[in-house]
């Protein structure tokens, strides 16, 4: 049984924490809204009145913030009770260049971090699936593997460059979000048209997304450009979808209508879609 503290009870730290305490572990929490703690208790979880307190005893400490700032504030207020063994580990969504300069910074402090940001629901979090990224050094990844791994249903390491989890961590949230922002749209298009919701996103059925990821994302990461479907046509096709939505509003699809017509502008109407990539790879 390990003693383990989580900084951060939101629904996925809590989720988090919870999952712990049924594994065995001896659990510790602090949030700074303690009324999302206090009703961790129940698991057996105890709830420290700040984060010095709370990892006190702690082999981990588990972060799991909103953002950079209250990330490095928490562990300001941490560091004063933290063991000197500890391995701090932060789950946060944070931005790339202010992780690696943070695991720098503690690196010199001779504090063991690591950055593991997850893809998970606090449902998931609860039945340990979803995925979980893991970026540090190698060897305090290997001490506590075994641990991460019984968090979720699937673990990777993306190696020591600290701040290799944060980037993937944002474009698998782009992914995430804007296909969240494009079923927007083509409820608001079925809306327009008559089309029952269902009806519309039951549309998914007939392709097969991961195929298409596999080739024309394939295509585009090795810039390979040759048309199939032109973007001068996919345009006119965004024309209509936008005359068809009649000023109801819209998430996805003005922008990229946008983006077309940029590069149409700069000659290059007759090269594929996915040629909407082509700037990201000319930098």
């Amino acid at each position: 049984m390990a003693n383990i503290a989580f900084l951060g009870t939101g629904l996925l730290g809590g989720a988090c924490a919870e999952a712990a305490a049924k594994r065995g572990d001896k659990v510790t929490v602090w949030n700074r809204s303690v009324d999302k703690a206090r009703d961790l208790a129940r698991f057996g979880i105890v709830v420290a009145a700040t984060p010095a307190e709370a990892v006190r005893d702690a082999e981990r400490v588990h972060l799991v913030l909103k953002d950079d700032a209250v990330v490095d504030a928490v562990i300001a207020s941490a560091r004063p009770g933290m063991r000197a063994d500890a391995i701090l580990i932060d789950h946060s969504t944070t931005l790339p260049e202010l992780t690696a300069r943070r695991a720098a910074r503690l690196a010199a402090e001779r504090l063991r971090f690591l950055h593991c940001p997850v893809f998970m629901t606090p449902l998931a979090a609860r039945g340990a699936k979803g995925s979980m990224l893991a970026a540090g050094p190698r060897a305090i990844f290997d001490a506590v593997k075994d641990e991460l791994a019984a968090m979720t249903g699937r673990l990777e390491y993306q190696g020591e460059r600290s701040d290799l989890a944060a980037a993937k961590k944002l474009l698998g949230n782009a992914l995430i979000l804007s296909l969240v922002g494009t079923l927007a749209d083509v409820m608001t298009l079925a809306q327009a048209t008559g089309v029952d919701a269902r009806e519309a996103i039951d549309l998914a059925r007939l392709f097969d997304l991961n195929a298409m990821v596999a080739t024309r994302g394939a295509s585009m990461a090795q810039g390979d450009f040759a048309p199939s479907f032109e973007l001068a046509m996919a345009r006119k096709d965004f024309g209509l979808m936008l005359e068809t939505a009649g000023g109801r509003p819209l998430a996805v699809l003005p922008g990229i209508a946008a983006r077309m017509d940029q590069l149409i502008a700069a000659g290059q109407g007759a090269a594929d879609v996915t040629s909407l990539a082509s700037d990201a790879l000319a930098r």
